[in-house]
């Protein structure tokens, strides 16, 4: 990198580039013309000295002026030493350079000088920690670009929008809500229900199968409340009650009345298993409805919030559509459980229903058994007493 000159030799440079362009002006304009030539200034970097108004004999200010206009990346300052055309009577005449000429295109190399001290006052600001108007500006942008509070979308979750509902549909919600969870409570107490019933049956059953007599069946069942057992009791306390009536009626009143209640003792254990399941029933046929029915009142509200509002912006009609259609979604969530678990309830209940009917008719086989039994000690009997 070269070495800058002084300030001294810029002056006596200057100085000599000036006289000489006045000498070869004069001369130009005496002689036909010549192409113009410019001669390249030499590349100062030195800071710009001010331009001052000098005459013809004052060569010293002039040339602080012309070393000044070296570093313009236009070229001015040689272009204001070029010859000039001749004109009538101007032959002796010379191209004289004006001070506003030579000054004008230091404007440029002095602006960027102040730009740079300008960048360079504000990296030293920086430095020192002192804040700039810049920072200040950029430091409130944020705050008065801030989103006002009221101004904020609604909360779209589950929570939010049930809060922000309509009483009405607050209440659909809480019903549906509530007969979902009273699906799920009755899915767990019936489970466990007829699991219960359905080992019971199938216990009863094996003793009816294995027993040889009624009263044998009645002893295996022992003194278990479930519907199995319960049936054995009930034909044995039939059987002896028409006891004394066999030796004349016979036994088919006894088999049609066993039967009877047998059929009974069966329609009220299947009713009774079957409590809770017309729940399950109402909820999955109602529930949708009910949830269509919040919808509808949910919309007809967020209706009447846009002719209040007057504005049809999405920001303004999705919140209320939104906690209209979560009144449809939960009673769709409420509904299809409750449908699926009263199928599965139905078929629960009637495999029961056909345990219950094989143990019946396993006693009505024992009953059958004990009759023929009987009537052929009764002709044994006969058969002796009339061999004697």
């Amino acid at each position: 990198m070269l070495k800058a000159p002084s300030k001294t030799k810029l002056s006596r440079a200057a100085g000599a580039a000036v006289a000489f362009a006045l000498l070869s002006s004069g001369a130009m304009a005496q002689d036909a013309p010549q192409p113009q030539v410019q001669p390249q200034a030499p590349e100062i970097t030195a800071p710009s000295a001010p331009a001052l108004p000098t005459g013809e004999g004052s060569g010293a200010p002039a040339a602080e002026s012309a070393p000044a206009a070296a570093p313009s990346p236009t070229g001015a300052a040689p272009e204001a030493g070029a010859p000039a055309t001749p004109a009538d009577g101007a032959s002796d005449a010379p191209s004289a350079v004006t001070p506003e000429t030579a000054a004008a295109p230091a404007l440029t190399p002095s602006s960027t000088d102040g730009t740079a001290t300008d960048a360079a006052a504000a990296d030293a600001a920086a430095d020192a920690g002192i804040p700039s108007d810049t920072g200040s500006a950029e430091t409130l942008a944020p705050e008065m670009l801030a989103i006002p509070a009221d101004t904020l979308p609604h909360d779209l979750s589950p929570w939010g929008m049930f809060m922000a509902a309509d009483m009405v549909v607050k209440g659909v919600m809480l019903g549906l809500a509530l007969a979902s969870l009273a699906c799920w409570t009755i899915l767990v107490v019936k489970a466990f229900e007829i699991a219960g019933a359905k080992r019971n049956a199938n216990r009863a059953l094996r003793a009816i199968y294995s027993a040889q007599t009624l009263e044998e069946a009645r002893a295996s069942a022992g003194n278990r409340k479930d519907p199995a057992a319960f049936m054995l009791r009930a034909a044995e306390e039939e059987y002896q009650r028409s006891e004394a009536a066999i030796e004349d009626a016979g036994g088919e009143g006894l088999k049609e009345r066993v039967s009877s209640l047998l059929g009974r003792v069966e329609l009220q254990a299947g009713r009774r298993l079957s409590r809770g399941t017309g729940i399950l029933a109402t909820v999955g046929s109602i529930a949708p409805f009910v949830g269509l029915f919040g919808t509808v009142w949910g919309i007809m509200n967020s209706f009447i919030g846009i002719s209040e509002s007057q504005t049809t912006n999405l920001a303004v009609v999705a919140p209320g559509i939104a906690e209209a259609l979560l009144a449809t979604a939960i009673g769709l969530v409420a509904a299809i459980p409750a449908v699926v678990i009263y199928n599965m309830f139905a078929r629960s209940i009637t495999g029961y229903r056909a345990l219950l009917g094989d143990a019946g008719a396993g006693i009505e086989r024992l009953v059958s058994r004990d009759l023929d039994f009987r009537n052929m000690r009764r002709g044994g009997l006969r058969h002796r007493q009339a061999a004697e």
